[in-house]
C-alpha cells in the first residue's frame, strides 16, 4: 500500500469506519458528512500536531469496505504515526501523547461512544498492529493529569467578540495565536479600542502537572495588562509590596539555604 511520486514515497494511514445508519451497514454513501469533516480536521493533528504551516502534502480517499478513510503523506511520517499506534496498543493509554494527538483520539473516541462506530486504524507499515477505538476503549485523557493554573501570555490583541463566547485573539511570539475567554460584559466596558496593541494577560486554564503542557482551549481572562516592555519602577515597586504579606515572618537567608540544601557557594 504505497504511493510512488516523482520526488519522496508516500505511505498510508487506513482508518475504517465499521457501524450501521439504521438498519443499513455504512458505506460512503451513507456515511454523514459531518464525521467526514472531523476527521479531516483532526488528521492534521495526528500526523503534524505542531508543524502545520509546512507541513507536507497529505492526500485523501474514501472508500467502500464499510468505510474506509485512505491519507497519504510522507513514509517518514506515517512511520512516525505508526510507532504511537504501538505505544498506544502496548499502553492502553494516550496520557502520553501531546494535547492536540490526544485530543484527536479523543474525538475518535466519543464518536465511536455516540454513534456505536468502531474505527480500525492501521498503516502501511505491515509489522504494525492496528489500533481499535470503539465503545467499549477508554482512550481519553486521564483528569487527574490536568490542574487549574494561572499564567501569563503577552502578545498583539488581533481580534475581539464573539456570537456566542466573547473572546479575545492575541498573538504572541512563543504560544502562537490564542484564543482567550472574556465575557462580554469586558468587552462591553471597553472604552478604547483594544485592537492591534500589545497587551499581557492573566488568564486562568488547564495545565498538565507532568509535563507542563498548556490546554489552550481551557483558557480564560483574569486581568488585562497594559504592556510596556521598558523597566517600570513604580510597577515593580507594587509587585514587591504585594507579596510582602504572602513573605512575611519569612527568614529570607534561612529559606535560601534550605532551598540550597545547606550548599554554599
Amino acid at each position: 500500500m504505497y504511493y510512488l511520486y516523482t520526488m519522496e514515497k508516500f505511505g498510508n494511514i487506513e482508518i475504517r469506519v465499521v457501524g450501521k445508519t439504521g438498519n443499513m451497514d455504512l458505506s460512503p454513501d451513507n456515511y454523514d458528512i459531518k464525521y467526514i469533516s472531523i476527521l479531516l480536521q483532526d488528521i492534521e493533528n495526528l500526523l503534524y500536531p505542531n508543524n502545520k504551516k509546512d507541513r507536507p502534502l497529505i492526500t485523501y480517499d474514501i472508500k467502500k469496505g464499510s468505510v474506509k478513510h485512505i491519507f497519504s503523506t510522507p513514509i517518514q511520517y506515517i512511520i512516525g504515526f505508526s510507532a504511537i499506534l504501538e505505544q498506544i496498543s502496548s499502553s492502553d493509554s494516550i496520557d502520553f501523547l501531546d494535547l492536540k494527538t490526544a485530543r484527536a483520539f479523543e474525538n475518535l473516541q466519543n464518536i465511536s461512544i455516540q454513534k456505536n462506530y468502531e474505527f480500525q486504524i492501521q498503516t502501511s507499515v505491515k509489522e504494525i498492529t492496528e489500533l481499535i477505538i470503539n465503545p467499549e476503549t477508554k482512550f481519553f485523557r486521564a483528569e487527574n493529569n490536568w490542574a487549574d493554573a494561572e499564567m501569563y501570555f503577552y502578545g498583539t490583541l488581533k481580534d475581539a467578540g464573539g456570537k456566542n463566547k466573547a473572546n479575545i485573539h492575541l498573538d504572541t511570539e512563543d504560544f502562537g495565536y490564542l484564543t482567550i475567554e472574556t465575557g462580554q460584559d469586558f468587552l462591553m466596558k471597553q472604552e478604547k479600542n483594544l485592537l492591534y496593541k500589545k497587551f499581557g494577560v492573566r488568564v486562568t486554564g488547564k495545565q498538565n502537572v507532568e509535563t507542563g503542557e498548556i490546554d489552550v482551549k481551557t483558557l480564560k481572562l483574569v486581568e488585562l495588562i497594559n504592556y510596556n516592555p521598558k523597566f517600570d519602577y513604580n510597577y515593580l515597586s507594587k509587585l514587591i509590596s504585594k507579596a510582602k504579606k504572602s513573605w512575611k515572618g519569612i527568614d529570607a537567608d534561612e529559606w535560601i539555604y534550605n532551598l540550597r540544601g545547606g550548599y554554599e557557594a
